[in-house]
């Protein structure tokens, strides 16, 4: 007797270290294997069964396992227990008094508390009502059960048991009295898979081993978000890239940043441009020097700074305008060049002489508009005449003619500077002098430009 009181005293300091893991929906089975100790009520008011239940005179215990029961939880904190308990009873009213064979199979609905105060997190203490048959000395009866008892756990199986309650009859077959019990109980039936702790009814991920602040959900990285939200599940992250690692912290993750070692820009994809010039450093061969992605990254030259790039310049070495693809002007247009000789030859003179026939200076004027529309081109007048004659008498002549010309050119407004006259007689003709035609065609004026770039 003395022994099963100490325990129910040691029970009750196990209490206060142990953690707590009611059954529940989870682990839905308990079996249990322990004492039972039965106390005949002595006395008929309450104060008489409160002094009994706390004395240990009349208590009855088989030194054995004398009671087996099995609970079901059903839900919402209600369990259904059934329960068969053996007994040998010694003692009645008074010590050794008795020797009967005590039998009981009891059925009752248990409730867990915690369900109406919450999880206390180390005691889980319930209350229970029932029936059930029990048998004093071959005389039984049906009985109404109550009482309150409490589970302390060991593990999230193995726990340890103690429950106490009244049996009350109906045919004053059974003296009422209490019954108490202390055992060992074993929870069961929860599923777990992965065998991550999380059962599978709780558990997102119930094939894959993870971690109950998860949901059973693995974080393989270990950087505090679930692999399932995790973009770079195998590598550790940050939560505001949604788990990815970003090695240069410039708000690309690695996975997506194509320079992930060099802070850059989202519009770059994760690449710095130094230049600004929409070419990435990795490619710009001038990084530093804003340039076009056509050239590299670098500017186009423009080697004779005339302000049209080597690119687009015909004449990259010499200046001109971009109107003339970089190339300097001519100083004269084809066409007017073309003009100024139709005009030489229509320059006639009177035979022998360096004056002009009729109607020669009114092509003289022509020629006056085409050098003032050419104001920077310069010119060379050349006089010629057939090998008729002596020699020195036509080199005078055509030295004459061509000052004639030159001089009409001057009284007309053109620069002196820009005019040069020169004779050249018989010495450069361009056909025959043997026959009149040929004669005909070496007797002439040529007008020539001296500097057409």
């Amino acid at each position: 007797m003395k022994r099963l009181k100490l325990a129910v005293i040691a029970l009750f300091a196990l209490v206060t270290v142990s953690n707590v893991n009611a059954q529940d929906e989870n682990n839905p089975w308990v079996v249990g294997f322990g004492l039972n100790n039965v106390d005949f009520y002595n006395g008929d008011d309450f104060s008489d069964q409160i002094k009994d239940l706390l004395g240990n005179k009349d208590w009855n215990v088989l030194p054995s396992i004398s009671r087996i029961s099995v609970d079901k939880y059903l839900e919402k904190g209600f369990s259904l227990q059934l329960a068969g308990s053996l007994n040998k009873i010694e003692t009645v009213v008074t010590e050794n008094d008795s020797d009967f064979l005590y039998w009981g199979l009891d059925a009752i609905v248990k409730y867990d508390v915690n369900n109406l105060v919450g999880d206390t997190g180390w005691f889980d203490p319930y209350v229970y009502l029932g029936g059930g048959y029990t048998s004093v000395d071959s005389s039984g009866e049906g009985m109404l059960n109550a009482g309150l008892g409490f589970n302390t756990w060991f593990s999230d199986n193995l726990g340890l048991n103690f429950q106490t309650g009244t049996k009350k009859g109906f045919a004053d077959k059974v003296r009422a009295h209490y019954q108490t019990t202390l055992g060992l109980v074993i929870k069961f039936g929860g599923k777990d898979t992965d065998g991550d702790g999380v059962y599978d009814k709780d558990d997102a991920c119930p094939e894959v081993a993870g971690l109950k602040e998860f949901n059973g959900c693995p974080d393989a990285d270990g950087d505090g978000i679930k692999d399932s939200d995790d973009a770079c599940p195998n590598v550790a992250g940050l939560a505001a890239m949604n788990g990815c690692p970003d090695s240069d912290g410039d708000g690309v993750a690695d996975k997506d940043d194509m320079c992930p070692n060099d802070k850059g820009t989202k519009a770059n994809k994760g690449c710095p441009d130094s230049d600004g010039d929409g070419v990435i450093n990795k490619n710009d061969k001038c990084p530093n020097v804003a340039g076009p992605m056509s050239n590299g990254g670098c500017p186009w030259p423009d080697t004779d700074g005339d302000g049209v790039l080597d690119k687009d310049d015909k004449c990259p070495s010499v200046a001109g305008p971009a109107s003339n693809n970089g190339c300097p002007k001519p100083v004269i247009t084809a066409e007017d060049e073309t003009l100024m000789g139709e005009v030489a030859k229509a320059i006639f003179f009177n035979v022998g002489k360096s004056s002009f026939k009729p109607g020669v200076t009114s092509k003289l004027n022509e020629a006056v508009k085409v050098m003032n529309n050419n104001p920077q081109a310069t010119f060379v007048i050349e006089g010629h005449t057939d090998s008729s004659g002596s020699a020195p008498l036509n080199l005078r002549l055509s030295e004459k003619r061509a000052i004639a010309v030159r001089d009409y050119l001057v009284k007309q407004g053109v620069k002196t500077t820009r005019l040069e006259a020169i004779g050249y007689g018989e010495g450069d003709p361009v056909a025959t002098n043997k026959t009149r035609a040929g004669r005909a065609q070496n007797r002439r004026v040529v007008i020539k430009v001296t500097n057409k770039k």
